[in-house]
């Protein structure tokens, strides 16, 4: 099961989005969530908005929580659920209390008005560097008959543009972001010939703003090719200068020499310590080379495992059964991390497979909206809408196993149906959304209605007991 193998290895938004008004608690919540609230209450419910809780410690009343499966048979059917009062205290959830327990005096209270909990949720694969979203409509060139050769000739002409309001496009993805529920991402980051080290700086500033509710590992990488931009000096500087991730980009259709961009890659990362996340596109042989290469270097170099990721790796897709599940083995032995956006069209990624077979599995946004594609949402929970679609997950079961892929693997209920998250001692990172189960949030996406980290309310609103 996904949940199980990826168990086994791994705010700007404060308008009126997400407030919760007694009116709305009633009627914006989907099928099956029954809490009562009066309907002819006249004053809404006061509420508390993003920014405006400042508890260290406070009471979240009314907080809907998995309770376990409900079967006929073998088969799950449903999912039990129950009202809980959640105890937050210095950014960790200190205690869960039942409906009716006596509650800890003197300290502040909040209101969930029965909205399910879910695990915050992680976009592990994004560009917040370079994006038109925070400016005019704009939509991408065509792209048919363009090589990435073009594109990136486009890009060359297209950063200097985007330069100097990079960092406040980056704060508008990380609200956007935070709006659907996501207070982690690792953001890919261009070191180029072009910007030089000034995008990593504009990121960088745009993550400092938003230290305390936001938490972003940096991709330092070489878009441009690294030995066809000759980067490797800037990339260097970038590792110097804080990044935690060596990229790279298709090492022989952009750099033309897979063996010699991958070792340049993989020695940045053994001199500076770092991980590597590269973007792997090839479908041609050449990709498959490529990952068997990485294996093998990670295999010869004992400090590069559980560090190195695979973005894209669209390369499996053209294997065989048998040779899938032979290379899956030797991802997961070495603990290696692929990156998927979850396509939609001909590429078929084999997810289920990896996650059988142990690889950790995690997905991203990619392009929100850039000169690449128009169609990112910022959405985790989207992406786990998709996998479940797509690998006809659309039982109660394999809905609630969906959403691990969003969440890093992280579950409201295991596989036997027990709670396994929230417990007491957990990081408080996480969202409301109006749905009676996981399994109903991710077949319906709903709206998130507010956002926490580590215990701050970073977006949305919540009710004043």
């Amino acid at each position: 099961m996904l949940e199980q193998t990826l168990s086994q290895s791994r705010r700007a938004f404060l308008g009126q989005t997400g407030k919760l008004t007694t009116a709305c608690a009633v009627v914006g919540l989907t099928g099956g969530l029954a809490h009562e609230v009066s309907a002819n209450t006249a004053e809404p419910v006061a509420e508390i908005g993003a920014n405006m809780l400042t508890d260290r410690h406070y009471l979240l009343a009314d907080v809907r929580l998995e309770e376990g499966f409900e079967y006929d048979g073998d088969t799950v059917i449903g999912t039990r659920t129950a009202l809980y009062t959640v105890e937050i205290k210095d950014g960790k959830i200190a205690a869960l209390h039942p409906a009716n327990a006596t509650l800890p005096s003197g300290v502040a209270r909040y209101q969930a008005h029965g909205q399910l909990m879910l695990p915050a949720m992680r976009d592990m694969h994004i560009h917040l560097d370079k994006t038109f979203y925070g400016g005019p409509w704009q939509a991408p060139r065509p792209r048919q008959g363009k090589t990435i050769m073009d594109m990136i000739a486009l890009e060359e002409k297209l950063i200097p543009q985007l330069l100097p309001t990079s960092q406040q496009r980056a704060e508008g993805l990380i609200a956007l972001l935070q709006s659907k529920g996501s207070t982690v991402a690792r953001s890919h980051c261009n070191i180029d010939p072009v910007s030089g080290l000034k995008s990593l700086e504009h990121l960088q500033r745009a993550l400092e703003n938003h230290r305390d509710d936001f938490v972003c590992e940096i991709v330092a990488f070489p878009q441009h090719g690294l030995l066809h931009s000759k980067v490797d000096g800037l990339m260097r500087e970038a590792m110097q200068m804080g990044v935690h991730y060596v990229g790279g980009l298709d090492p022989t259709n952009v750099d033309g020499a897979m063996e010699k961009s991958l070792d340049a890659m993989f020695q940045i990362a053994l001199d500076t310590g770092k991980g590597v996340d590269i973007h792997l596109h090839e479908t041609s042989p050449a990709g498959m080379a490529a990952i068997n290469y990485m294996i093998e270097t990670t295999e010869k170099n004992p400090a590069l495992r559980g560090k190195v990721t695979i973005s894209h790796a669209f390369a499996l897709t053209t294997l065989a059964p048998e040779a899938l599940e032979e290379t899956a083995s030797r991802l997961a032995e070495n603990q290696m991390t692929i990156a998927s956006t979850v396509p939609l069209g001909a590429l078929m990624m084999p997810l289920p497979q990896l996650s059988k077979a142990g690889v950790f599995v995690m997905t991203g946004t990619d392009s929100v909206i850039d000169h690449w594609s128009p169609f990112g949402s910022g959405d985790m929970l989207e992406k786990a809408y998709f996998y479940a679609q797509l690998y006809r997950g659309s039982d109660e079961f394999h809905l609630s196993r969906a959403m691990a892929i969003a969440t890093g693997g992280v579950l409201p209920l295991d596989a036997e149906g027990k709670r396994a998250w929230p417990i007491a001692g957990d990081d408080a990172a996480f969202t409301l959304v109006g749905a009676s189960c996981s399994a109903e949030a991710v077949a319906r996406v709903p709206a998130r209605t507010a956002t926490f980290h580590q215990g701050r309310l970073v977006f949305g609103s919540i009710g004043k007991a």
